[in-house]
Parts: C-alpha cells; structure tokens; sequence
C-alpha cells in the first residue's frame, strides 16, 4: 500500500491507497516541536485506528511546503514504517514542467496539484486551492504549469481581521443565510466567504482572458473549498483529494520509468 502525504503549513493530510483505491484519509495538526518517535508514533496510531497495518504500507510519497519538519518527520517514516520516502520537489519527474524564472521556488503542493488537474482536465486547467494561503495555478495544454496567482487564505484572512480589530471577534467561517448582515459576526461571514467568492471569479476570468485558454476546467480543493464551489458557477470540479490524487500519480510514473 501507497501512503501520501501532504505537509501544509496549518494541516497534514495523508492517505492510503491500495492501487487507485483510497483506503482512508486523515489528518494531523502541522506542529513543529514533534520528535520523529513522535511522527512515527502518531502516524502508526492513526492507521491503525483506521483498521490499516502499517506494516502494509511498502511506499511513502510527500510534498512539503514546510521544511523545519522535514528531517524529524522523514525520520520517524524510516523508524515506523521501515521505508524511506519520496519527497516531491521541483526537480522530480512529474510530467508537468515548470515554466518558471525560478523553478526550485515552485512549492511542491502546487506541482502536485497541476499534475491531478492536468490528469482530470485532459488540458488547459485552472487549480484553486483554498489553504493556508488561496493559489491559483494555471496548466497548459501540454501539462505545463505556467502562471499562479497567490492570495491570502480565507482563515488566513480571518484570522488578521479578528486580531487585528479590538471589537470583532473569532468566528467560525460559512455562509451567511444573506449578504445582508443585520449582525457583527454574520457581517464577518459574509465578508470572508461571499469576498472570497467575489475574488475566486474575478480572478478565473483574468487568467481565461489573459491565458487565452478560455475553455480551461476550473478545479477546486482545500478545506474551504467545498463551501466556495457551491456559490459560484466558475468552479467546475471541488475535488477534496486532489493533492494526494496528485501524489499517487506520481509515485505510479516514478516507478514505471
């Protein structure tokens, strides 16, 4: 069995895949102070509670956007799992190409989101991802990843407009019933998810423009994702497990080649 990995700056996503299938997914918060007994601790406890064996996973796949875990987390995979892991990075063969000034800088979430949109789309693809940070990765027709746009995340953004302000307090984020707000706390709502909106269509439509792919399926993931692509009609797809589709699929063609 196939375990991925994606190590966010707020969440780990992992999951287990048997071939094509997904066995199960899960996640951990992403703290920095763990040891690797700790990772490789945690990670066996979860499978296990899953009803999985870690002594089946034979294959580790990661992308990481955060590099001060990586040599505790990598440990505790060799420890625990008894197997040493992949680790996405620009320079891996994924079959999409970065055309990029600086291509080493390309985070490896936003590679391995390009390569499961390009698979689902079969061409031109816009991926939205709504994480810690919101990014916007044009694909091209020939499975290059060409351009991104990167903004502020919507709990990113929440969280600056309630530690900012003294009087507005911590909420939790979903749609209001109206963007008519009669209250604080739903005005806030409002103005995280319909603002949120307002910038996922806006944006999609410069790229179309711009890009000329006009037709480019529009591919969404992240947590906050599913709440967004209800609201608008730009998004074609919401896909929570993008990433680690997109990790998987990789693996598979590292290891045929």
């Amino acid at each position: 069995m196939l375990l991925t990995i994606d190590i966010g700056n707020t969440n780990i996503t992992m999951g287990v895949f048997e071939e094509e299938k997904l066995l199960g997914m899960f996640r951990m918060t992403t703290k920095r102070q763990r040891t690797s007994d700790e990772y490789g601790f945690t990670i066996c406890g979860i499978l296990e509670h899953r009803g999985i064996d870690p002594e089946k996973i034979d294959a580790v796949i990661i992308a990481s956007v955060v590099p001060d875990i990586m040599h505790s987390f990598t440990s505790g995979i060799i420890k625990y799992l008894d197997t040493t892991p992949v680790i996405v990075s620009a320079e891996t063969d994924t079959g999409v190409k970065v055309l990029s000034d600086n291509p080493s800088r390309t985070g490896p979430d936003r590679i391995v989101n390009a390569v499961a949109g390009y698979a689902i789309a079969q061409g031109p693809a816009i991926v939205i991802d709504f994480g810690t940070a919101t990014t916007y990765d044009l694909v091209g027709p020939e499975s290059t990843l060409e351009a991104c746009i990167i903004a502020p995340g919507i709990e990113t953004a929440g969280r600056s407009l309630w530690g900012g302000a003294a009087m507005l307090p911590a909420i939790q984020i979903r749609k209001p019933d109206s963007i008519l707000a009669r209250d604080t706390v739903t005005g806030m709502q409002g103005g995280l998810v319909f603002g949120a909106v307002g910038q996922t269509e806006y944006i999609v439509k410069r790229i179309k423009e711009e890009s000329g792919y006009t037709d480019a399926y529009v591919i969404a993931t992240g947590g906050l994702g599913k709440i967004i692509a209800k609201e608008t009609d730009c998004i074609d797809r919401y896909d929570p497990q993008l990433t680690l589709n997109g990790l998987r699929l990789i693996y598979e063609r590292m290891k045929e080649s």
